[in-house]
């Protein structure tokens, strides 16, 4: 069989067919080998799988069961529509609307970064910490998907967990995770860097937040993938103030952090002892930084000021 498409021709309609259909083993293997100039074979591999997933809704191993069996028109157009963006360097997260956090599937778009693994570790010390500790009130700031606040909210029992952002098309994805996933989070707009709108919020025991931290200039050395479509606003900090966020965090914490409560940050690896040393000096206990699973330290615990 051949692929469709249609011409306008007088007013009509005409399909053609000039592509040859592709089974499911030749569309995975062009897939990955058209990926390669982008990404190297590891990540064009498993690119590959989670498009193929997207496009026949089965696994590696029931797709190599059906190796042979062709592609619909439906799924062939999916698949050279899906192909035109991979190539332009559209992360397939986009292409194909979902990530997955800690086992769950999110909708995402280019309005929200693409959950991390990395962001699971940072979540799960908040769990381990918070084990036994129900009816915590929790803050996310910069929610993006909402991945942080939904897992927390569906993992600490009886949570009480707000989330904030200043991007609208963020809250409206997150807004969409919540109610897919039965988290009950509630979301507002609000930009944390002004200090009279972030000072009307009230307080927490925990305050969490993977916020931007990569200086404008380290761009340049990005993958086309990030740089080029994932939300800059997201990413981005001033050159001169890589810290702008952290600072924000810990002058709101003086004020709306429970007693015994914990900030809990992302960190930029180039910049954790900086942000440490930031929480210290503003009078934390009990500051301390880990390291991700790929040995670099990502992940700030900062306690509420003694006095």
């Amino acid at each position: 069989m051949f692929a469709r498409f249609h011409c306008q021709r007088e007013g009509l309609r005409f399909p053609f067919y000039l592509y040859p259909m592709l089974t499911y083993s030749q569309a995975f293997y062009d897939l990955k080998n058209k990926l390669q100039p982008l990404y190297d074979e590891r990540e064009a591999l498993a690119i590959a799988h989670e498009v193929m997933f997207w496009i026949t809704e089965l696994d590696k191993y029931s797709r190599l069961m059906e190796k042979d069996t062709l592609f619909t028109e439906t799924q062939q157009d999916e698949y050279e529509a899906a192909l035109e963006k991979l190539n332009k360097g559209v992360p397939f997260q986009y292409v194909t609307g979902r990530a997955w956090f800690m086992g769950r599937e999110y909708f995402v778009n280019n309005s929200v970064l693409i959950p991390r693994p990395e962001t699971e570790e940072l979540v799960q010390w908040i769990i381990s910490d918070g084990r036994g500790k129900a009816g915590l009130k929790i803050l996310d700031i910069g929610t993006g998907s909402g991945c942080i606040p939904i897992s927390l909210a569906l993992e600490i029992p009886a949570s009480l967990v707000d989330a904030c952002d200043i991007s609208a098309g963020a809250l409206a994805v997150a807004e969409k995770n919540t109610d897919n996933l039965g988290a009950g989070v509630q979301f507002g707009q609000l930009d944390f860097l002004n200090s009279a709108e972030r000072n009307k919020q009230g307080s927490y025991d925990v305050i969490v937040s993977n916020p931007p931290y990569i200086p404008s200039a380290d761009a340049t050395g990005m993958h086309t993938n990030v740089k080029d479509h994932e939300p800059s606003i997201a990413l981005f900090v001033p050159n001169e103030d890589a810290l702008v966020f952290y600072k924000a965090i810990a002058d709101f914490g003086k004020e709306h952090l429970d007693i015994n409560g914990y900030i809990y940050c992302e960190l930029d690896a180039a910049h954790a002892f900086e942000c440490k040393a930031l929480f210290e000096e503003e009078g934390y206990k009990n500051v301390e930084i880990r390291k991700d699973m790929n040995d670099n330290w990502r992940m700030l615990k900062a306690g509420k000021l003694i006095g």
